[in-house]
């Protein structure tokens, strides 16, 4: 019973990831979106895989490709997961990440083929692909916050032509709202770790990503944000920016 019950639940799984797939077409190929849990996502481009903060274990990943990249923005557990990182084929894979990340993962038995350090405001080519850090931090700076400024990473991939924002954990900052040409966007919006909804459509509306995907919308307690409501608001003042829901979350 244990072995069937085992098995259902990664059909599941398997059932829930792939039926929410999305493509954005680029100039040289389309990009694929899945998203899997949380802020966790696998993109796949140009025959290249990508996760960005691997999180949920292994059984989220059973159905994709070993990452030929993988991305992560800060050193908490949603978003470097030491657990998830073990049981996941890295053999070949290369890292991207803030230097505190990079420093969480010495001594442990994570390893990748190659680490590339980034910090806000620098940017590396990989794979046709390049990747820029920006900031993500919370709004007052104190040096008591949650997510301090110039620890963490947001990017920003150009694919194909196209320009992908990832928010990483952030509030509405003057570098978020001060991005340009962006076509897909990842937005977080989960109180009390990073900005609530109104914040978030007030960010979105500033920048004008062609598409949006709000995403890390777990808040504490478990509370989930109002995405739908998050949705109304960004479209009553700009129906040209094209909202995104998608099932983060098994439970939502």
């Amino acid at each position: 019973m244990k072995i069937l019950n085992t098995i259902m639940l990664l059909l599941a799984i398997c059932t829930f990831a792939y039926a929410q797939s999305d493509k954005v077409e680029t100039k040289r190929g389309d990009l694929e979106i899945q998203p899997v849990l949380h802020s966790t996502m696998v993109m796949k481009w140009n025959g290249k895989t990508i996760y960005t903060d691997p999180y949920g274990g292994e059984e989220s990943f059973a159905q994709y490709a070993a990452p030929d990249l993988v991305l992560i923005t800060d050193i908490h557990g949603d978003h470097l997961n030491v657990e998830t990182l073990q049981a996941l084929n890295l053999e070949n894979s290369e890292l991207i990440a803030p230097q505190a990340v990079i420093d969480q993962l010495e001594g442990s038995s994570v390893k990748f083929k190659k680490i590339h350090a980034l910090a806000n405001g620098e940017d590396t080519d990989w794979q046709d692909i390049k990747i820029e850090a920006v900031p993500m931090y919370n709004l007052p700076e104190t040096e008591d916050s949650r997510h301090p400024k110039g620890r963490g990473n947001g990017y920003i991939l150009e694919v194909g032509g196209k320009r992908v924002y990832i928010s990483g954990d952030t509030e509405d900052i003057p570098e978020m709202r001060n991005l340009k040409d962006i076509d897909v966007a990842f937005v977080c919006m989960n109180l009390p770790y990073t900005m609530d909804i109104n914040q978030a459509a007030d960010a979105v509306l500033a920048f004008k990503p062609a598409i949006v995907y709000p995403f890390h919308f777990r808040g504490g307690g478990g509370k989930f944000s109002d995405v739908e409501s998050f949705k109304k608001m960004v479209n009553a003042k700009n129906d040209q920016i094209e909202v995104r829901l998608r099932k983060w979350y098994p439970a939502n």
